[in-house]
């Protein structure tokens, strides 16, 4: 599960810093019944860099806490991967069949965040073992 939690911080690290280095490139992907797109955007990158760093942290309370934003914060970005699919023509450089895996690869990501959001066993109060 280390190596799992080293992986899905950077990732959730990297992801966060990208906000801020492409921010139009996020911009662009917001749907149009959003506003203050820019705004939304650098909200977004802070709490994928704070889920990450919190993923990171060796404290089982705060990555449980990281691992349950991730997942708000994955169903708060779905709107617009969607948004995305149902136009299509606005994304002319990214292939369909990238817009259509991006829904189940959200639904990977959460389940992959929930195993971080359980007290392991040996963890558990009243646990004899």
């Amino acid at each position: 599960m280390r190596l799992g939690r080293i992986a899905m911080g950077t990732l959730y690290l990297a992801a966060g810093i990208a906000h801020f280095v492409a921010t139009r490139t996020y911009e662009a992907i917001m749907p149009d019944y959003l506003t203050a797109h820019h705004a939304l955007v650098l909200i977004s990158g802070v709490a994928e860099f704070a889920g990450g760093l919190g993923i990171l942290l060796p404290y089982p309370k705060l990555n449980r806490a990281a691992a349950w934003g991730i997942i708000l914060l994955l169903i708060a970005v779905s709107p617009a991967n969607l948004w995305m699919l149902q136009h299509p023509e606005r994304y002319a450089n990214i292939p369909l069949w990238v817009l259509w895996a991006r829904l189940p690869l959200q639904l990977v990501l959460i389940a992959w965040a929930w195993a971080y959001t359980r007290v392991p066993a040996a963890q558990r109060v009243g646990n004899q073992g």
